[in-house]
């Protein structure tokens, strides 16, 4: 209810209650009194008085939007009324109806005309400083309606979704597609995402959080669309780590660790949390499994782009690989990484052997798509190559749903799991509360206890619990370096942002410009490029 109150009835508490308390601001302006008590009329007076288009009438229903409409409208009629003063125009757009209704009542206040100029007399040209405030708040206006409703730039910063989405890409994200989202907090920051630009802090305000609510789209989320969405499983944490016993790092980028170390989730309302871009390989109703690492949906092999790497096992004959093919060293968790030779990932199979023992290494984990690979097998000091798996080299507590009862999934072997749909109903049972739990108590705001082998919701008996949203299950090209939904799980429908639609910047982050500019990914549609027609 507090969604329609803010925003889809916004316009009609201006309409029904504001203006026509103040109806003899109309009689001051030589419209008839009358016309402030019917709806949507008294908006298009208002409008006809202080000499703006009628199509501004549309802008009251455009949630965000409309409060800054409804704050120019106020000052363009204070203005004409000669009122000088930028701050007493302020406190009328922020309090309208105590301090509207002191200009309408004091008769003092008379409606001059347009910037304060009778009729019939040339207006003064604007001040310097007021032409930069009508540009910055009708750019700002602009700017906010286009990112809200339309589509938003968007950056790729990890290689989760190599080669098909690079590092260096700068995507518009298209909220058209699927509806674009009311915001969850209206009241915020231009531009600024959940932090303050320079000086941080928080970019928005709790003062008023909405519920979910999505405008029409024309389509729905389809398998193997890529898409946009707010990171599920929290966002920012403090770690404190456990020296006693090995430390896994479950999600690099955002700092998100399931095991070895002690944590605290700083939440964030839904839409200031962090974005992620990945592939939706199935959607709601939908079942995935992962038999050695191909991807099944609902018992069919599923689509995969060619451009989509996976993780092989290659033994060379003992040969260092040769510093002319531009080896460039990076170091992380004490695993030696090289990137060499078509933008491959090698990574020895020993940690550091060479220095503790002086050993030659001759198998290497290489990450790349299958013609990448193919073109590795010509190499001359590779012996042999072969499917590489991970099973066994993270603990099973890590991939979702963390928990005892599912311990045997790895990254290469997983499911079968069903993907929670609107509407559709499971029994309760220790199997599914372990699948669901976290659809039931974070994403669906209930409360879920068990006792005496019984299962209660929201303090009721319960044998079933059926389902308030959709679901999707999102995973990198990169299958076996990225951290995605094997990880954290379930992606709801009020978490997704919108879909990956144009690249309109790419370039490789370590060189400078022009060099480093791809040119040929630049006006890329990757709807049309990187799915399946």
């Amino acid at each position: 209810m507090i969604y329609l109150f803010f925003l889809l009835f916004f316009p009609l508490v201006v309409t029904l209650i504001v203006f026509p308390m103040v109806a003899k601001l109309y009689s001051k302006a030589g419209k008839n009194e009358a016309d402030a008590k019917v709806p949507i009329k008294n908006i298009m007076v208002w409008l006809e008085i202080i000499q703006k288009p009628k199509w501004w009438l549309a802008l009251f229903f455009v949630p965000v939007i409309n409060y800054m409409n409804v704050y120019s409208m106020i000052t363009d009629m204070l203005i004409d009324m000669g009122e000088k003063k930028t701050w007493n125009r302020v406190k009328a757009a922020v309090f309208p109806i105590p301090f509207l209704l002191s200009y309408a009542n004091d008769d003092q206040w008379k409606f001059i005309g347009k910037g304060g100029v009778p009729a019939g007399k040339p207006i003064p040209k604007k001040s310097q400083s007021r032409e930069w405030f009508d540009a910055i708040l009708y750019a700002v206006i602009a700017a906010t309606f286009i990112r809200m409703l339309l589509f938003e730039a968007y950056n790729i910063p990890t290689s989760s979704m190599e080669k098909t989405l690079r590092v260096g890409d700068f995507l518009f994200v298209s909220k058209f597609h699927y509806g674009p989202r009311v915001p969850n907090t209206p009241i915020a920051f231009p531009f600024a995402h959940h932090t303050m630009p320079v000086i941080g802090g928080k970019a928005y305000s709790d003062i008023i959080k909405l519920s979910y609510y999505r405008l029409p789209g024309f389509q729905s989320v389809k398998r193997n669309d890529m898409v946009v969405f707010n990171f599920p499983a929290g966002d920012t944490l403090t770690k404190e780590f456990d020296s006693a016993r090995p430390y896994y790092d479950i999600e690099r980028d955002s700092g998100y660790a399931y095991v070895n170390a002690r944590y605290t989730i700083l939440t964030r309302p839904v839409d200031k949390r962090e974005n992620y871009i990945k592939r939706c390989v199935a959607i709601a109703g939908d079942t995935i499994q992962l038999k050695n690492d191909v991807l099944f949906v609902n018992g069919t092999k599923a689509w995969e782009a060619p451009t989509a790497q996976h993780s092989y096992l290659v033994e060379t004959d003992g040969s260092i690989i040769p510093d002319d093919l531009n080896i460039e060293f990076d170091f992380y968790d004490n695993v030696q990484v090289v990137q060499i030779y078509y933008d491959s990932v090698f990574v020895p199979f020993s940690y550091h052997a060479d220095e503790l023992t002086g050993q030659t290494f001759n198998l290497y984990r290489v990450c790349c798509t299958k013609e990448t690979m193919e073109n590795i097998k010509t190499l001359p000091y590779v012996k042999s190559v072969k499917s590489f798996t991970e099973k066994g080299l993270q603990p099973s507590i890590a991939f979702f749903p963390n928990s005892d009862l599912i311990n045997t999934w790895d990254v290469n072997n997983y499911g079968p799991l069903w993907i929670p749909k609107t509407g559709v109903t499971i029994a309760l049972n220790p199997q599914n509360v372990a699948r669901y739990r976290r659809c039931i108590i974070n994403y669906e705001m209930n409360t879920l206890e068990e006792k005496a082998g019984k299962y209660f919701i929201n303090g009721q008996a319960a044998t079933t619990y059926t389902f308030k949203m959709d679901y999707y299950w999102m995973m990198g090209d990169n299958r076996n370096n990225s951290q995605d939904s094997r990880y954290w799980g379930f992606v709801p429908e009020d978490h997704v942002v919108g879909k990956a639609w144009v690249i309109w910047m790419s370039k490789d982050e370590h060189k400078g410009l022009p060099a480093g500019l791809r040119f040929n990914r630049i006006g890329t549609f990757v709807h049309s490029k990187f799915v399946p027609h």
